[in-house]
């Protein structure tokens, strides 16, 4: 079981907020490709994904010599639903950036 507090901890940085978002919108993605659609540099990308992971919120996997993320079996799907009502610019700008990624 998941604990509350260290989701809403996880959840409560903006910037690891908006990479939940864009996972759980998009799907499985590439660690480069969500450097490109935050526009942020790929250590704080990182260091981010790891501390959702590490909620239990995200997994990953290797592929060669990148890595990629996904959210995990276990998030709550009352969790993905309440960010499939919110309206937030960064998450739909975040969005089209992730589209028009090409590659890592």
């Amino acid at each position: 079981m998941l604990n509350l507090a260290e989701i809403f901890k996880a959840l409560g940085e903006p910037v690891r907020l908006r990479l939940f978002a864009l996972l759980s919108a998009s799907g499985e993605q590439c660690v480069c490709h969500l450097t490109d659609a935050l526009d942020l540099p790929q250590s704080t990308i990182s260091r981010h994904l790891g501390v959702l992971r590490h909620a239990g919120l995200v997994s990953r996997r290797r592929d060669g010599k990148w890595m990629y993320y996904q959210l995990a079996e276990q998030t709550p799907v009352e969790l993905t639903a309440l960010l499939q009502h919110l309206e937030q610019t960064d998450v739909q700008q975040d969005m089209q950036r992730l589209q028009r990624s090409r590659g890592c």
